[in-house]
């Protein structure tokens, strides 16, 4: 059974991440994972600030997370991540065995969960990723619209 409180709790603290994204001039997402109720890894996308194109918020905690357990297998792990993981997120975390991811807002640019690709849906994959989305979806939606409103213009 899913519990909100406990899920909107994980969430805020990857908006914590998105909000520090934002002051490194970062694309504001968050993640978040936790094991039981032991938080394994925070961080926020570092792409600009490591010169790194794979440095996404997703995959800094699933490294992070395999360095705590001392094994890249996160299996019984949950993933808290303010938007809609991209592609390359969302296949690291089917090769890591999260076993479930929770987002906040699609991304209809990039999103590989719901918005442009069913990714973790592929029945033919070795593992199945269980996926929640919506946990404080207005908030996550927020946090990202501001930051490309002031880019943007």
């Amino acid at each position: 059974m899913i519990d909100k409180s406990r899920d909107q709790f994980y969430m805020r603290l990857a908006l914590e991440e998105a909000k520090e994204a934002i002051r490194a001039g970062e694309v504001p997402v968050g993640a978040v994972l936790i094991k039981g109720d032991q938080v394994l890894a925070t961080d926020h996308n570092r792409c600009i600030g490591l010169n790194d194109p794979t440095a996404h918020a997703e995959i800094l905690v699933l490294r992070k997370g395999g360095e705590a357990l001392g094994n890249y297998r996160l299996n019984n792990t949950v993933m808290y991540v303010t938007a809609e993981p991209c592609p390359m997120c969302a296949s690291a975390m089917v090769h890591g065995r999260i076993s479930r991811l929770v987002f906040g807002t699609l991304e209809p640019k990039s999103g590989a969960v719901e918005s442009k690709l069913h990714f973790l849906q592929d029945s033919s994959l070795n593992h199945r990723v269980n996926v929640d989305r919506g946990v404080l979806e207005k908030e996550c939606t927020k946090v990202l619209k501001a930051f490309f409103k002031e880019k943007r213009g």
